[in-house]
């Protein structure tokens, strides 16, 4: 085996009311990193949760199409098709989850990778992702800063959150696909 298979899951809210939302920043990396991966088109998989997938045989990307709080379902739904889907014992010992999403505590386009047990600091998508995988399994995270508003009040990050990215914003989070791509191009290897 030459490289570790992938499944890199993005998290975010669906449909057009929430596409290019800050909290969705997951969904809008992933798109971009299609690209830098020159992968297919996405297409939607009932098999893998109806989410939105593109696989080569290096990279299996997949957004999932849940509402953010309530992600682990689908993310876990995901992964048993993913594994299932791969013939060599090898490779399911060796296949890694890498999920991507908003993270509020970091500036807009920084990244912070960090293992999947880290602390989801009131990252209700994260905490489902958590509560639904089998318990001490290994995954990756890759946090998309957001930037935090000036008030911690629950209102008001949930408004920030929730707001569309203005277009510089936009280009910033397309350009973290980058990043994140040398990243997981890395861990393909096994060199992270």
């Amino acid at each position: 085996m030459s490289i570790r298979p992938l499944l890199i899951a993005s998290l975010g809210n669906p449909g057009p009311a929430y596409t290019n939302t800050l909290h969705s920043a997951g969904h809008v990396v992933l798109i971009r990193l299609r690209d830098w991966l020159t992968l297919p088109p996405f297409i939607k998989s009932r098999p893998h949760a109806s989410g939105l997938l593109s696989s080569s045989p290096d990279f299996t990307l997949w957004q999932s199409p849940s509402l953010m709080n309530v992600s682990g379902k689908s993310v876990a739904t995901a992964w048993r098709t993913f594994i299932g889907s791969l013939s060599d014992p090898e490779e399911k010992k060796a296949a890694r989850l890498v999920v991507v999403h908003d993270e509020l505590e970091l500036p807009i386009g920084k990244i912070k990778v960090m293992d999947g047990t880290a602390s989801a600091r009131g990252h209700n998508g994260m905490k489902s992702v958590k509560a639904t995988l089998p318990a001490g399994m290994n995954f990756t995270r890759i946090g998309i800063g957001i930037g935090r508003p000036v008030s911690r009040e629950s209102m008001d990050v949930a408004k920030y959150v929730l707001r569309k990215m203005t277009e510089k914003e936009l280009k910033v989070m397309q350009d973290v696909a980058g990043q994140v791509s040398a990243v997981v191009r890395e861990m393909a290897r096994g060199v992270r």
